[in-house]
C-alpha cells in the first residue's frame, strides 16, 4: 500500500461539521461548512478522542514522525540526526518507498531544522505567518490591520505577511491552494512508482487569517472596523471589542473554508489516479486554536482546553473500508507505529513509545488508551485527561480545573471543589517527569509564549 498523510495545522475539531452536525461554535459567528472533508470522513474511520501530547508545531511533528513522546524530553529543537531520532522515511525508504515532502511551513525551512531529513524530495512554499521572505515594504497599510491596542512588535508582524502576500490577486495565488496542487503534481509524476510516501503540510488554517473574497463569507457584511487579520495574545477584551472578536472569528471559519476547498481538489486527483483504491490516508490537524472562547486567541501553555487539544483525525483505509466513528482515546506517538502495522512492518515499531490502534481500523474493540497526558515542553500547565474527565494542572498559586468533557465539552463549570477525587486520580496517572517544576519556571513563562516572535507558537 501507499501512504499520504496530510497535515491541516491549527484546525479546530469543532469547525469541521462532520464532527459538530453543522451546529455554531459560537453564536454570534454561523456554523463553518467544511463539504469536502465531510465526504472524505464518510469513507474513513473518524477518532473523535485523538491528542496532541507535546505542543506545538514542531514538538507534534517529531512525535507523528517518529512515534516516540517528546512532553517529558523534548524542547522545539531540529530533528536529530539518525539514529538518534529514527523516523518513517528512514524505515519505509529503504523498504523501496519513494517519499516526498511538501509545505508551506516555514519552521520546517529554517536553517537546520532538517524534517526533511531522508525524503527523496521536498518542496518549500516560502512566505507564510512571519517567514523572512519579502523585505521591502508592503503596498498595504498596515493600520487597516491593526487597531490602536496594537504593539509596534504586532504591527511589524502584520507588516511581514503583508508584504509575503502583496502579490496574490487570485484564489490560486493563496498557500493552501499552492500546496495542494503541487502535491497533487507530485503525485501524478510519481504514479509509477511501485510505493509512495506522501507529507502534505499545510499551515492553514493558522493564523494570519485572510480567506480569499470569496471565501471571507462568515464575517459580518455591516462590519466597518479594521481587518483584524492576526490577534493579539492575552485577554481579548483587553484589546478587541465585541465586534471585533466576532469579525476574528468569522476569518478563521473563512480560512478553514478555503482549506476545506483545496483539499477537495486534492481529493479529485488522489480518485482520478487510483490512489483512493492503494493507500492510507490520514488527515489531522496538529491542534486547534483558542478564539477567546475562555478569554483568549492563539496557542499558549495556559489554555489546556478542547478548543486546542481537539482535533480532526480521520484514517481512510484503501476502498473506503471500515469506514466509522470511533471514540477510542489515541495520542499522535501512536500514528506511527500503526502506519507501519498497516503496512506489513509491525516488527519496525517495538522501540517507539506509541501503540499501534491499526486493530481499531480494522474493525476491532473500540478501545486503545485510557489517558493522556499533553502540554507544553518549556510550559508548566498540564492537562491530564480520559474519555470523560479532564485534569488541567496549573502552576503553583493558581487553582486547577477540573471538567466533565462528556457533559460540558466547552469546560464552562470547573468540578474541581466538587469532585477532588476525580482530580486526585488523573494526577496520579503520571509522573513527575511529565511535568516541569513549579517554582523554577513559573515566572513570565505565559508571557514568553504569547510572544509571537518566539518559536514557541
Amino acid at each position: 500500500m501507499n501512504l499520504i498523510v496530510v497535515m491541516l495545522d491549527s484546525l479546530r475539531q469543532d469547525h469541521v461539521s462532520f464532527y459538530n452536525g453543522g451546529e455554531r461554535v459560537f453564536k454570534d459567528v454561523r456554523a463553518c461548512s467544511t463539504p469536502n472533508i465531510d465526504s472524505f470522513a464518510k469513507q474513513s474511520v473518524v477518532f473523535e478522542n485523538a491528542y496532541p501530547e507535546a505542543l506545538p508545531t514542531i514538538p507534534v511533528r517529531c512525535s507523528l514522525m517518529t512515534g516516540q513522546r517528546t512532553l517529558p524530553y523534548r524542547p522545539w529543537e531540529p530533528l536529530r540526526p539518525y539514529p538518534a531520532e529514527i523516523t518513517l522515511t528512514d524505515i519505509l525508504a529503504p523498504e523501496g518507498y519513494v517519499c516526498g515532502l511538501v509545505s508551506d511551513t516555514y519552521h520546517f525551512m529554517r536553517p537546520g531544522m532538517n524534517f526533511h531529513r531522508g525524503f527523496h524530495s521536498f518542496l518549500w512554499i516560502r512566505g507564510q505567518e512571519y517567514d523572512a521572505y519579502v523585505s521591502s515594504k508592503s503596498r498595504r497599510n498596515v493600520e487597516d490591520y491593526v487597531n490602536g491596542n496594537y504593539s509596534q512588535e504586532w504591527r511589524e508582524l502584520v507588516h511581514q505577511f503583508l508584504a509575503n502576500t502583496d502579490e496574490f490577486k487570485k484564489q490560486e495565488d493563496w498557500f493552501a491552494s499552492r500546496v495542494f496542487a503541487e502535491a497533487s503534481r507530485w503525485l501524478k509524476r510519481n504514479r509509477d512508482h511501485e510505493k509512495i510516501f506522501l507529507w502534505v503540510d499545510c499551515f492553514d488554517p493558522h493564523e494570519p487569517w485572510d480567506p480569499p473574497n470569496e471565501f471571507d463569507t462568515y464575517t459580518d457584511r455591516m462590519y466597518r472596523g479594521k481587518r483584524l487579520i492576526l490577534p493579539m495574545g492575552g485577554e481579548a477584551s483587553k484589546w478587541a471589542s465585541e465586534e471585533e472578536i466576532r469579525y476574528i472569528r468569522g476569518l478563521y471559519a473563512g480560512e478553514v473554508s478555503f482549506v476545506d476547498s483545496n483539499f477537495g481538489k486534492f481529493v479529485d486527483t488522489l480518485e482520478e489516479l487510483g490512489y483512493l483504491e492503494d493507500t492510507v490516508v490520514v488527515v489531522l490537524s496538529d491542534h486547534g486554536h483558542p478564539l477567546a472562547d475562555h478569554g483568549k486567541f492563539l496557542k499558549g501553555a495556559d489554555r489546556m482546553y478542547n478548543e486546542l487539544l481537539k482535533v480532526p483525525f480521520l484514517v481512510r483505509l484503501p476502498g473506503g473500508e471500515g469506514a466509522r466513528r470511533v471514540k477510542a482515546l489515541v495520542q499522535f506517538q501512536d500514528l506511527a507505529p500503526t502506519l507501519l502495522e498497516l503496512l506489513g512492518m509491525e516488527k519496525e515499531t517495538s522501540s517507539m513509545h506509541g501503540k499501534s490502534f491499526a486493530s481499531i481500523l480494522r474493525g476491532g474493540e473500540d478501545m486503545h488508551r485510557e489517558s493522556i497526558i499533553t502540554g507544553y515542553h518549556e510550559g508548566i500547565d498540564r492537562c491530564v485527561r480520559d474519555l470523560h474527565w479532564s485534569y488541567i494542572q496549573r502552576p503553583e498559586g493558581q487553582p486547577d480545573e477540573l471538567y466533565n468533557i462528556a457533559e460540558d465539552p466547552k469546560e464552562r463549570n470547573n468540578l474541581i471543589d466538587i469532585k477532588p477525587d476525580e482530580a486526585m486520580r488523573l494526577s496520579s496517572l503520571y509522573g513527575r517527569y511529565f511535568r516541569r517544576a513549579m517554582t523554577r519556571y513559573v515566572k513570565g513563562i505565559q508571557a514568553k509564549y504569547e510572544l509571537p516572535s518566539m518559536p514557541f507558537r
